[in-house]
């Protein structure tokens, strides 16, 4: 199994949801963050007065699938997330070795 883990603008967050579940990949776990990359904040003025945001508003999203799931999943939030701009966010995977439901005491494959 792994875990993947999505970073993306929070516009974006409603059509890589959409796209994910027309692929049949129901459960997700969604969380606000803040971060930056490439594009390192940026400057706002507010009344009158100008400051640095050094931290953009992100959207995180961790799923967690099957092995041979995560190549179809990767690419269904590249294309539901992409805009070409700067900040577009990243993604990345992790090996799990075992996920439990806590409902019904499942294990492995069954417990996603």
């Amino acid at each position: 199994m792994k875990l993947v883990t999505a970073i993306i603008q929070p516009f974006r967050l409603e059509q890589v949801k959409q796209a994910l579940s027309d692929t049949l990949h129901k459960g997700l776990t969604v969380t606000e963050v803040r971060g930056y990359g490439a594009q390192k904040g940026h400057t706002e003025v507010y009344r009158g007065t100008e400051f640095q945001v050094d931290f953009r508003p992100k959207v995180r999203i961790d799923l967690i699938v099957s092995d041979e799931d995560a190549a179809e999943v990767i690419e269904t939030i590249i294309q539901a997330a992409r805009t070409g701009s700067l900040g577009d966010g990243k993604i990345w995977t992790q090996d799990i070795s075992d996920v439990i439901r806590v409902r019904t005491g499942e294990r492995g494959i069954d417990a996603v």
